[in-house]
Order: structure tokens, then C-alpha cells, then sequence
């Protein structure tokens, strides 16, 4: 019989609440999760309607956090945090990914000596020019239980010497594609508002950093964008928003009758545009993911990813921000093999938990 343990589990941004809903189910099953929401993404858009559509439970605690340069925000997020471990007293902390609210979370954790487990371990991008690739390497340094995605990730943790914890589970992302596309097979509305019909638009989503931040980069992307022929809906995120606008995009964006631009979807929309797509234009590590899991080709608008395998097995490609390398996928890119089995059997959240459990029974 497995004693009951006390768990904190720390969410911020979209990809962590996707990551978090089925393991958060499945931990509910056996023992008491205090639910932190750091408020990282703080956009009715990209936070609450996730908690809704997908019924993650009500966060015990929201640290609205907001926006800020990485150093404050991380900062904030550990002084917050901090006072809810001292406070609530949790025999672990769960943590998600690469974002400031992971780093954040998992510091505050090691420095009180309270154990930590990190999903999504091992994923590599082999830049550390890139905040996120920071993140992720200092948190699976300091945990305790390392659960990697993928046979890459668990080979990335070896290689930087670590060899205790480490176990190799599949991919949460998974399990919530499977579950939601499952029971979401008939809802085609976004389809219908947009007028898209299946395996005729393009989906295209813009976030990062070095693509929105730098005038030149964004500039070759909606170039590009502009001189695609068939149907692309954009959903903006507000970063990308933000600075379309800024350096004189946005209208002509607006102005390409083939284009249509959207405010951000919630999940169960991002996975019906997703599963629906011709291909796939992105810089989300996460969308690259998603395609493959939906067969559907990717063009990855940056020059390295985490997710190597999706590019090894010819699903995913890799264009930066040149223009003419992204016509050239757009017009040219398909898939030349089967895929491999390489994100694991939709199972990630149940091994995750049975190993908490037993981790906790031997301490």
C-alpha cells in the first residue's frame, strides 16, 4: 500500500498546463498536489482558458508573476515560492520543462533541501545563447527524478555525467495529444469559423525571441509568409503581435488576402488546426512535437531544435529565418519514411507517478 505524499506542482506558461493536466489527474489518484501557478503567462488567452477547456484543477496558489527581463522574473517567482514551501512543506517538487517558472521553482526547491522531480528532462538544443536551454540544463542538474521524453534525452543527461534518477518515460505531450484529440474527434468549429477545409491551409505560429525581437528575422518570415499561395492562418501570439506592429508588419500581414490571422487557440483548437494542417510553419518546440504526433509535415522556422528526432526521422525540417530556405520547404518538404516510435505509448503520467511513489517509499 503506498503512503499518501505531498506533492507541489509548478506551472507558468501554455505548454506546462498541456504537460501538466494528465499527470495532475493521475497524481490526484494517490496523493494531495498543491497546484502553483506563477502567473508567468499572464494573458487571459494563453492561461485561463487552458485551465478551463482542458479542467486542470484551480490553482491553490497563483503568483502573478506577469512579465519582466529574465533575471526579475525568475527572481520574483523564488522569493514567492519560497514562502509557500516553508508554508506548505511538500515532500517534492514537480517541475516542467525550460521556462524561467522551471528554474525558478526547482532553485527555490534545492536550496531547502526538498527533493525534485523534472518532466521533460535531457531535450538539448546545444546553444546556451537560448534562455531556455539554460534553464532546462541547471534544472535537470539539481533533480532528483529526471524524466526524459525521449532515448536522445536520456543519452544528453549521460553526457553531462548524470546517471542516478534518470528515467526514461515517454512524453506527457503525448499522452494529452492522444486524450484530447480522442475526445475532441468531431469538433471541427474552428475549421468551419475560419472556412478552412482538412489538408488545405497551412498553420504558421511565431514566438520566439530571435525571430520576433529581431527586426531582420521577422522581416524574411512574413516575407515569406506573404508569398506562400495557398490558405495560412496565424494564430498571433502577443510578443509576435506586439512587434509586427512595432516594426511596420502587421498591416501588410493583414493586407495578403490568403493570410488569416487570428488571436491565440486554446489546446483542443491548436490540436483540430494542427491534425488538420497541410504543414506546419513554427518555432515552437512544442507545435513540432504536435505535428509529428499528427503526421503532419514540419517546417521550423529556427536553426536548431530540441527535438532532434523529429528532424531524423524526416518529419521536420530546419529553415531559421531565411526566406528563400522557407519557400523552398513550403513548396518541397515532404516526409520520406515512417516514423519511429520515438515519444513513447501515450503512458508518460502513469510511469511518472508509479516511479513518485516508489521514490518516496524508499526514503
Amino acid at each position: 500500500m503506498s503512503v499518501t505524499m505531498k506533492i507541489i506542482s509548478v506551472v507558468g506558461a501554455r505548454p506546462q498546463f498541456i504537460k501538466a493536466v494528465l499527470v495532475s489527474q493521475e497524481i490526484r489518484k494517490t496523493h494531495t498536489e498543491i497546484l502553483v501557478h506563477t502567473g508567468q503567462h499572464y494573458d487571459i488567452n494563453m492561461s485561463r482558458t487552458f485551465f478551463e477547456e482542458l479542467n486542470i484543477p484551480e490553482p491553490d496558489y497563483n503568483l502573478e508573476t506577469g512579465s519582466d527581463t529574465h533575471a526579475r522574473q525568475t527572481g520574483k517567482i523564488m522569493m514567492k515560492i519560497e514562502e509557500i514551501y516553508e508554508s506548505e512543506k511538500p515532500e517534492l517538487v514537480l517541475v516542467y520543462g525550460d521556462t524561467n517558472s522551471t528554474i525558478a521553482a526547482a532553485l527555490a526547491a534545492v536550496k531547502l533541501h526538498i527533493p525534485i522531480a523534472h518532466v521533460e528532462a535531457g531535450p538539448r538544443m546545444n546553444d546556451k545563447n537560448i534562455p531556455e536551454e539554460v534553464n532546462r540544463i541547471l534544472t535537470d542538474h539539481i533533480s532528483d527524478l529526471l524524466f526524459a521524453p525521449t532515448k536522445t534525452s536520456v543519452d544528453n543527461l549521460h553526457r553531462e555525467g548524470l546517471n542516478q534518477g534518470i528515467y526514461l518515460t515517454g512524453d506527457v505531450m503525448l499522452d494529452s495529444f492522444i486524450h484530447f484529440k480522442k475526445m475532441n474527434a468531431d469538433n471541427i468549429e474552428i475549421l468551419h469559423k475560419y472556412n478552412l477545409n482538412p489538408g488545405q491551409y497551412f498553420l504558421a505560429t511565431v514566438h520566439r525571441a530571435r525571430n520576433t525581437d529581431i527586426e531582420e528575422n521577422l522581416q524574411n518570415i512574413v516575407d515569406a509568409l506573404c508569398h506562400i499561395s495557398e490558405k495560412i492562418i496565424i494564430p498571433l501570439h502577443p510578443r509576435t503581435t506586439k512587434y509586427l506592429k512595432q516594426f511596420g508588419l502587421y498591416q501588410k500581414l493583414n493586407e495578403v488576402p490568403n493570410l488569416i490571422i487570428s488571436d491565440p487557440v486554446g489546446y483542443i483548437d491548436s490540436i483540430i488546426l494542427t491534425s488538420n494542417a497541410k504543414k506546419i510553419l513554427t518555432d515552437s518546440g512544442g507545435l513540432q512535437k504536435e505535428a509529428y504526433f499528427a503526421r503532419v509535415p514540419c517546417i521550423t522556422l529556427d536553426e536548431s531544435t530540441g527535438w532532434t528526432e523529429t528532424v531524423e526521422d524526416n518529419w521536420n525540417v530546419l529553415v531559421g529565418s531565411d526566406k528563400n530556405k522557407i519557400l523552398d520547404a513550403v513548396e518541397n518538404f515532404s516526409p520520406k519514411r515512417e516514423q519511429r516510435n520515438v515519444f513513447g505509448d501515450g503512458k508518460a503520467a502513469e510511469k511518472m507517478v508509479s516511479i513518485i511513489s516508489q521514490f518516496h517509499s524508499k526514503r
